[in-house]
């Protein structure tokens, strides 16, 4: 029998070892999929934790720790809400208006796609409006039953909020202190490792939200000025729409945008929408250009290409939550990485203590953080 080559010896080691990685890959994700009202809401509660971390540090230096936490939950919880009411606001005070300029809008478009080169058959959208007519009291047992479902889907969705809310108040009350146990447990060969490791993730995850949350808010301010002064009905809607789509690298701002030049298309004409798809193309530019590069780049050195498919595989793996979680968690796993290399690369690196990860202002695990009882 011939002697086996280095190379291939060198190739089926690494193999055996891929699949092994992969298959605990695999299985993490199948026990996070299977729990996943559970990981959503820690990962919420980690976002308003890595959000509110910052004021709740201040607050602690004049209150104590557990009313410093209760303010600022309450106090973003109202902004909240006031948001969203201004949102209802907005469309109620909208809706008589818009259903007039959406008839006529729509009216509009069918004649200019009954003209050349179109040339569509006149009898086209009737038929699909008879069509879908008929389609809906055909179904209309199943699009009842899907609604009771989807009453029990907002059950689980108050029940995940609630979840997150609980989570955050504890990760802010003392999550430091979780943290200094956690690491406590671990055996003392690990226990640096660890505490680089997380330290590392930690200063990624708070630098990226933090940095998409005011990328999407100055995304939703420029989109809501401009379909303001373009008189498009729904702004405000729009550009809440723009600030929650924008949490999807690459992919959210486009959909969320291209959903206003429809609205503009049906409310305002060809060429307001015209300019609303002009300024799909403006705001994708100033958001890679200047945004990510400016707020970004410390919190995540990711390649274009890398984002793109980390979005597309967490879609691809569950749906919105996925796609909003892939980027952060790629993020947080390369800088695990390069903490570690780094640590290992560096004679008399980084040395952790025993109890955590000593972080900069932005860590779970400062000395001045919320934990401090003011």
């Amino acid at each position: 029998m011939p002697p086996v080559s280095a190379f291939l010896r060198t190739a089926a080691s690494y193999a055996w070892r891929l699949l092994v990685v992969g298959a605990a890959v695999y299985a993490v994700f199948a026990v996070l999929g299977r729990f996943h009202e559970i990981t959503v809401a820690l990962f919420l509660g980690l976002v308003v934790t890595a959000l509110l971390w910052w004021p709740t540090r201040r607050l602690a230096r004049a209150l104590p720790r557990s009313v410093s936490v209760a303010v600022t939950l309450l106090g973003s919880a109202l902004l909240l809400l006031g948001v969203l009411a201004l949102v209802g606001t907005a469309v109620a005070g909208e809706s008589t208006t818009l259903a007039r300029e959406f008839r006529e809008g729509l009216d509009s478009i069918e004649e200019y796609l009954e003209r050349p080169p179109f040339r569509l058959n006149p009898n086209a959208l009737t038929d699909l409006q008879s069509r879908l007519g008929a389609y809906l009291s055909s179904h209309r047992s199943t699009l009842l039953s899907q609604a009771l479902s989807g009453a029990g889907r907002l059950v689980q969705v108050l029940t995940v909020l609630a979840l997150a809310a609980f989570s955050s108040f504890f990760f802010l009350h003392g999550g430091d202190r979780q943290w200094s146990w956690f690491c406590a447990q671990l055996p003392p060969s690990v226990r640096t490792r660890v505490g680089i490791a997380g330290g590392a993730a930690w200063r990624t995850f708070t630098g990226y939200t933090r940095g998409i949350v005011l990328v999407a808010a100055t995304n939703a301010v420029l989109v809501g000025l401009a379909l303001y002064f373009l008189g498009v009905p729904l702004a405000v809607p729009l550009a809440l729409l723009e600030f929650f789509a924008a949490f999807i690298p690459l992919v959210g701002s486009p959909v969320a945008l291209a959903v206003a030049a429809v609205v503009a298309l049906a409310a305002k004409g060809p060429f307001v929408a015209g300019l609303v798809v002009a300024l799909i193309v403006v705001i994708g530019q100033i958001e890679g250009h200047l945004l990510h590069p400016l707020v970004m780049s410390r919190a995540v050195s990711l390649h274009p290409l890398v984002v793109a498919i980390s979005v597309v595989a967490g879609a691809i793996a569950a749906g919105v939550v996925g796609a909003v979680v892939a980027v952060p968690l790629v993020s947080v796993t390369w800088s695990v990485h390069t903490a570690l290399r780094d640590a290992r690369r560096t004679a008399g690196g980084p040395t952790v203590d025993d109890g955590g990860p000593t972080v900069d202002d932005g860590g779970a695990a400062d000395d001045g953080g919320a934990a401090d009882d003011g």
